[in-house]
């Protein structure tokens, strides 16, 4: 499974091409799409990136809402309606499309931003305020995380 981790700024290039950073690729290289797949984030102004696999893992999730209902509809819309897959150029880069930059506000730099199994794609400017006041909303609440226990195949 990929994993991402950590934040890179990369700038994006007059053809609206912009290098994918190498630890994000290397942990995409086991999917069988080369690039990733991207849509705009519902809740956040940013952009959602994965690879094919876990885009495929969302999708069984939505068909096991009830067929035809406004749930799997609406997700349908947001979701795969809305995605593109963006494949490497020889060079590990992508185009991004307009409307994404557009939704996310990204101009002429983008942070990438591991999430884990998934990652977002942001204005740098804005993903620093949203960091900031994540830390503040985890700090206050003193959250913690209840970690998965894993069985021993002894």
């Amino acid at each position: 499974m990929a994993l991402f981790l950590s934040t890179y700024v990369n700038r994006i290039d007059k053809k609206g091409r912009v290098s994918v950073p190498a630890p994000f690729r290397n942990a995409l290289g086991e999917d069988a799409h080369n690039g990733i797949i991207a849509f705009r984030s519902y809740q956040l102004n940013a952009i959602e990136g994965m690879s094919m696999q876990r885009m495929k893992v969302i999708s069984e999730s939505v068909d096991n809402l009830d067929l035809f209902s406004e749930d799997q509809d609406d997700f349908a819309a947001t979701i795969f309606a809305d995605a593109h897959q963006l494949n490497f150029d020889s060079d590990g880069r992508i185009i991004l499309p307009q409307d994404l930059c557009t939704h996310a506000k990204i101009d002429d730099t983008v942070a990438f931003v591991g999430r884990g199994t998934t990652f977002q794609l942001w204005n740098p400017d804005a993903f620093a305020k949203h960091q900031q006041t994540a830390r503040q909303r985890v700090h206050d609440k003193r959250a913690t995380i209840k970690l998965k226990t894993f069985e021993s195949k002894d």
